[in-house]
């Protein structure tokens, strides 16, 4: 034969070449389908087996037998794809209802191999059988095989919707499906729904199912990627593993894992987990193990001492495949086209093939019932005519013969002549003929059942109802994955309890926090309890209250400013020590924590008014603090042998009051101090004399009164309004405590309330609390006060914090009630008079205007 040869555009071959191979992949081996929810692959090894007669009340066979029939007579491909195929639709981890039943090692959810296939066994699960039911009973079609020797089935006659209750995972040519799996109770809750309800809309549907329900448990967070993924066909689910903490008997907490997101691998997260802890990512972790075993998962992670066990898991949920997340894309095959369905599609689409499948199954057996009951008819007259018919036999030469006569005379076929025949002669008995009677009359009966039935779809609908019903009494089993509310993100509050917490942190720098219900209430003048635990020569330096869900700016004394929740922070009872603060935040050398700064929700119109120990103020907007690098960013550019002492919120509209170590102190409006750059100097808050500094600069609300403590413990409360209000910053102010050897140097200044409670703490990490009404209130401000704490040898206090909610701390009171130790002085007038000959304005560098340059 001659060669010919045709031209062909490239574009045009490449074109039509690619869409055959693309449409090849889609329809022939990668996507399932939308009734049965199978791929092709699935289809054949299922319909192989049930051809073997490997049924789930039969005995196993070698999986290899199955192999070798599903290659050598409808799939020619690689056996070890038929034979994952398998492995995989025996797995408990990998469906949510397995349709093979193994014997033997079919691997593991470590991603262990399973056994070679010779020396496995499988038999179909019982469920299986509800995909393959009435198949014989031309419900589906047939086609031909690969190489056209045998016929296979286009598609299963299943009475359950396979392809939401298993799900199924594809990647085709330019597209992929991801179909999570479902609780089967639930699906056929929501179809006798769906039957009874054409216009139910998803959130009809959403009563019955509410989500995924996946083999290995699980929780997802949020119903938002649900309902889109139930509504357009995609979505994006967060599945966190199943966990628990468990307090061992010494008091150290573990986390324990119970539950996996689907498709996670155990050993490869247990790797991962341990690859962070060595790495230093996941801090707080001190063992960990893997205590699986036949009864159940379990892994086991030890926390270290003092650690907050729920912070840790959160970092885990977010670093490892703890937290997961499940893209679905609900795409099948539709009339051998790709197609992204809703759930409610997904349900019609099963709903008229199970329509059709009940249609053509009455058709068979309307065909069945129509010639048996031919048949019988013939019989029956063979029956009234018995003397007869037995005559015209007996005569006739032969048995073609005789049916010919009986056929010419009996106006009979050639089928129910043939049966007369072959009638045995036991059913010429009485109760015989009457039993061929009655059957007949029994099989018209159908006969005219059927014909209802196909005229009427809806006794269709309520077969498939009945078959449902069946299916949900025999298979219905609970629900394993947990659904809650929430956003889809790691939201670690939702783990921690929100409580009042102590943060305290030592002179050598080591930090906590301990919830200050674990504080006693005293009364003024008691001698307190141990705070922290602390090293040789080692003293709490600084405390703050703040609840566990608040955050925390920590302003070093270089100015560095840094971001923290209480909740990140190393947690433990008052007479713990704490972690170091170079273990939690990157601290330059010599560089230390001068104070937190509990901020607000709302930061919208605040400031940060900064203070340095040498008098220079400067206010920044809050929102300039809003995103923090871990590394921190700089608040306040400082002097040379300067240091940054203090940070306060403010509104921008209040008064402020600095107070120094020597016991003087300046109240000031805020006006006087304009918003500058996160990286400038600042401008002089108030002069000092000799080598006083700054120890208190706030922000006065106006509603309580001035509480002044010093280092030997005495304290005195003074109505704001015996400050007279400077019209200037930049002054030296006025007295505001007698302050000598008796007292001590001004340990801090605050503004206080009556219902307030105050925590005073010493260098060697003793603290009390005590009612702030108690402490005596002084109309003068140049007095000693009171002494509100007793003190060993050596003893001074170095901090004080509020406490705002008295009902938060544990009312252990003691009984002491007079006033201990009390002396009231008041210096002369010449000490009252307010010193105003130097209200001189000065600023830091008088190089330029206003001296607010910015140094970056």
């Amino acid at each position: 034969m001659a060669e010919q040869i045709y031209n062909q555009n490239i574009v045009d071959e490449m074109r039509t070449s690619y869409l055959e191979y693309a449409m090849s992949v889609i329809v022939g081996r990668a996507l399932p389908d939308v009734r049965d929810g199978l791929k092709p692959v699935h289809r054949r090894v299922l319909f192989a087996m049930h051809d073997q007669g490997n049924d789930y009340n039969k005995p196993y066979r070698k999986s290899a037998r199955v192999v070798g029939d599903v290659i050598g007579k409808y799939h020619p491909h690689g056996d070890a794809a038929v034979y994952d195929t398998i492995v995989r639709m025996s797995q408990d981890f990998s469906l949510r209802y397995q349709l093979v039943d193994g014997q033997g090692n079919f691997g593991s959810i470590d991603g262990d191999s399973p056994a070679a296939m010779r020396y496995t066994e499988i038999r179909m699960k019982k469920l299986a059988h509800e995909l393959l039911v009435d198949l014989e009973k031309d419900t589906v079609d047939f086609t031909p095989n690969y190489d056209d020797s045998l016929s296979e089935p286009s598609v299963l006659p299943t009475r359950i919707p396979n392809l939401l209750i298993n799900g199924s995972t594809g990647i085709a040519v330019g597209m992929a499906s991801n179909i999570p799996p479902h609780n089967l109770g639930e699906i056929m809750n929501a179809l006798l729904y769906y039957i009874d309800h054409r216009d139910a809309t998803v959130a009809d549907l959403m009563q019955f199912i509410p989500g995924p329900d996946f083999p290995t448990g699980g929780t997802i967070i949020g119903r938002k990627g649900i309902f889109d993924a139930y509504t357009t066909g995609r979505g994006i689910l967060k599945v966190r593993a199943k966990s628990h903490i468990e307090t061992e008997k010494n008091d150290r907490e573990a986390i324990i894992i119970t539950e996996l997101p689907f498709m996670v691998n155990k050993a490869n997260l247990v790797e991962k987990i341990a690859e962070l802890v060595r790495d230093k990512k996941i801090e707080g972790i001190s063992d960990m193990r893997d205590e699986s075993d036949r009864k159940g998962m379990r892994i086991y992670i030890q926390i270290k001492r003092n650690e907050n066990a729920n912070v840790v898991l959160s970092n885990l949920y977010k670093h490892t495949a703890l937290q997961s997340s499940f893209g679905v894309i609900m795409l099948a095959i539709v009339e051998r086209q790709p197609k992204i369905l809703p759930l409610k599609k997904v349900l019609q689409y099963f709903v008229e093939h199970r329509m059709v499948v009940v249609t053509r199954r009455t058709r068979f057996e309307l065909r069945q019932a129509e010639a048996k009951a031919h048949i019988l008819q013939g019989l029956t007259i063979a029956l009234d005519h018995l003397d007869d018919v037995i005559e015209i036999i007996r005569g006739a030469q032969s048995g073609p013969i005789a049916q010919t006569l009986l056929m010419e005379k009996y106006q009979l076929s050639k089928e129910q002549s043939h049966a007369i025949l072959e009638m045995r002669l036991q059913r010429l008995t009485g109760l015989e003929r009457d039993k061929i009677r009655g059957d007949y009359d029994e099989t018209m009966a159908a006969i005219a059942n059927y014909k209802n039935i196909l005229s009427d779809d809806h006794l269709v609908l309520d077969i498939i109802r009945k078959e449902c019903q069946e299916i949900l009494e025999k298979y219905n089993d609970p629900r394993r994955t947990e659904i809650i509310e929430g956003d889809s993100s790691i939201a670690i509050e939702e783990l921690i309890n929100e409580e009042d917490m102590v943060v305290t942190i030592s002179h050598s720098g080591y930090i906590k926090c301990s919830p200050v219900s674990e504080y006693r209430l005293q009364r003024r003048g008691g001698k307190g309890r141990q705070g922290m635990n602390t090293k040789d020569e080692d003293f709490v330096e600084k405390m703050i209250v703040a609840s566990t869900h608040d955050y925390l700016l920590i302003f070093t004394n270089m100015g560095q400013v840094f971001s923290k929740k209480v909740f990140q922070l190393p947690s433990g009872g008052p007479n713990t020590r704490g972690k170091a603060i170079i273990n939690i935040l990157p601290l330059r050398p010599d560089e230390k924590i001068c104070t937190y700064l509990r901020i607000p929700q709302n930061s919208e119109g605040k400031y940060i008014l900064m203070c340095t120990a040498k008098g220079i103020c400067k206010k920044i907007h809050l929102l300039d603090c809003d995103r923090i690098r871990v590394s921190g960013i700089r608040g306040i550019t400082l002097d040379e042998g300067d240091a940054l002492i203090s940070a306060q919120l403010t509104d921008g509209n209040s008064e402020l009051f600095f107070a120094t170590r020597n016991g003087m102190g300046l109240r000031v409006h805020e006006d006087e101090i304009r918003p500058m750059g996160r990286a400038a100097r600042g401008v002089i808050g108030i002069r000092m004399r000799g080598d006083d500094q700054v120890v208190s600069a706030i922000a006065l609300t106006g509603e309580g009164q001035l509480l002044t403590v010093t280092a030997n413990g005495f304290g005195k409360k003074t109505p704001i309004d015996s400050y007279t209000l400077s019209k200037h910053r930049g002054n030296r102010g006025v007295k505001n405590i007698k302050s000598d050897e008796s007292t001590g140097q001004v340990v801090g200044t605050m503004e206080v309330m009556d219902h307030y409670q105050l925590f005073i703490i010493t260098q060697g990490g003793k603290l009390i609390l005590i009612p702030v009404a108690n402490i005596p209130s002084t109309v003068g401000r140049v007095t000693r006060g009171s002494r509100l704490i007793r003190m060993a040898k050596d003893e001074f206090v170095i901090a004080i914090a509020p406490v705002m909610d008295p009902e938060e701390v544990d009312a252990d009171v003691e009984t002491a009630e007079v006033l201990l130790d009390q002396e009231i002085e008041v210096d002369s007038e010449d000490d009252l008079e307010q010193e105003t000959d130097e209200m001189d304005e000065e600023f830091i560098d008088e190089s330029g205007p206003d001296s607010d340059e910015l140094d970056e």
